[in-house]
């Protein structure tokens, strides 16, 4: 079976722009295309957090009360619910103050098995060196 995966680096702040949202989207929506494939292939998505994208994994934003939109954090926990690899750079957690009680780390709410993994971002560089395309949002 031949694996295409791809891989979605979001390093842009989330409501400014619809770049986070989108990444988001398209991690999801990756997954449907299999019916465009080949017999035997397959799409592995990655999403990645990095630099100031990690401010989009906060819990309980309220971006309704403040910019009139829906948060990101459904759009995260739908990822995870889809079984979407979901990685957040610890340096950059760290750097903006952020602990790990802060971060969306899973969504067992909604019925997820996958949780959001902190790792170094050496871990994320792998995952992108492996990656047979990169979107950068």
């Amino acid at each position: 079976m031949s694996i295409k995966k791809i891989a979605f680096i979001v390093d842009k702040m989330p409501y400014k722009s619809e770049t986070s949202r989108l990444a988001l989207t398209h991690a999801i929506a990756s997954q449907t295309v299999e019916i465009h494939l080949e017999d035997g292939e397959n799409v592995e998505p990655v999403l990645a957090f990095v630099g100031a994208g990690v401010l989009n994994c906060i819990r309980n934003q309220k971006a309704s009360d403040v910019y009139g939109v829906t948060t990101l954090e459904s759009h995260i926990k739908n990822a995870l619910l889809t079984d979407i690899k979901v990685l957040i750079c610890e340096e950059d957690v760290k750097k903006y103050g952020l602990t790990e009680e802060q971060i969306i780390m899973d969504a067992e709410d909604i019925g997820a098995d996958m949780a959001s993994e902190l790792v170094p971002f050496s871990t994320i560089m792998g995952e992108m060196e492996s990656a047979d395309h990169i979107m950068f949002f």
